[in-house]
């Protein structure tokens, strides 16, 4: 087998194994192991992380970041995985913010020239605007591993109607809209589900009280919508071609959305009658693009607020 070769099924073997001693490899390959150790140094030389421990049950060891080996891209596919991760410079956070750079910057770095001259050119005709946003989510790492994990977190969270407080959640996932990230999560304090907003995490740590996880593996991304409202109450709303479009904008909405082949569209759905200010300020926002049919509450809640408004606009006496 030519050494190139060797080499590179070498990598693929000892990230499979990541633990391994050099004869299993010398008998698996078919070499001395004076041949595997020589491969292991030109391993450890191209950046695999390998760790050796002596003695009678020693051996090898990749560590917990080890490389992965080479993938073959065609030039578009160079391109396109280029860009889908030039396109998050945009978040002031990522959960992966410094791996992602990093990563960005190798993939660019190792691509043949002409590759590199058609991806600058492109740079100022392609983008995937999203809003830049000022305020930073320093848990988002935290928030996503406790999701993977299905492990519970306490936090420090800000809301408007409640200002800094404790919380106790096991997040489902966390997802970006709009240049804002989201954490929708079990809430103990309300017993239901709940979306918060990341960069109103100021600290996230894991429960040390003992609270018992939830059994949320079979919660998907795509399953948000199934979380049943507390103190639940019917919205219904007739919305304009104008209004669906505002609203396809908005993915916490998607699942209430019910739109008709000339572009209207409708919702009928029960919400929490705790978001009654929140639904309230958003339905000011879509203007004549909204016509409210129920509850009254929220409608009671939209000439209050339009009242305030309508005073502090008001000319001086």
């Amino acid at each position: 087998m030519p050494k190139s070769k060797r080499l590179m099924e070498l990598m693929m073997t000892v990230n499979r194994k990541r633990r391994f001693k050099v004869q299993e490899l010398a008998d698996e390959f078919g070499v001395s192991t004076r041949t595997i150790l020589r491969d292991l140094q030109e391993l450890s030389e191209l950046g695999v992380p390998l760790y050796s421990e002596v003695g009678p049950h020693g051996g090898y060891q990749v560590i917990r970041e080890r490389v992965l080996p080479p993938i073959a891209f065609t030039e578009e596919e160079a391109v396109a995985m280029f860009f889908a991760v030039h396109a998050l410079r945009h978040y002031s956070s990522l959960p992966f913010e410094t791996e992602s750079a990093s990563a960005l910057n190798k993939f660019y770095l190792h691509m043949p020239g002409d590759v590199r001259d058609r991806i600058d050119g492109m740079k100022d005709r392609v983008d995937f605007v999203t809003p830049t946003r000022r305020s930073e989510a320093p848990c988002l790492s935290i928030l996503l591993e406790a999701a993977v994990q299905q492990k519970v977190l306490a936090i420090q969270y800000e809301s408007k109607e409640e200002g800094e407080r404790s919380r106790l959640i096991q997040p489902v996932c966390i997802y970006a809209n709009t240049g804002l990230w989201y954490c929708t999560a079990y809430c103990f304090l309300r017993r239901g589900f709940r979306v918060f907003r990341c960069d109103r995490v100021s600290e996230a740590s894991y429960d040390e009280s003992g609270t018992e996880p939830l059994d949320l593996g079979a919660v998907r991304l795509s399953r948000r919508e199934e979380a049943v409202p507390r103190n639940p109450i019917r919205l219904r709303a007739e919305l304009s071609r104008s209004g669906v479009q505002r609203c396809e904008a908005e993915l916490w909405l998607a699942s209430m959305l019910a739109v008709r082949e000339d572009g209207s569209g409708s919702i009928d759905k029960d919400v929490s009658r705790d978001d009654i200010p929140f639904y309230a300020e958003f339905f000011i926002g879509l203007g004549d693009g909204v016509v409210l049919e129920e509850p009254r509450e929220l409608r009671e809640a939209i000439r209050r607020r339009l009242s305030e408004l309508q005073a502090r606009y008001a000319e001086p006496g």
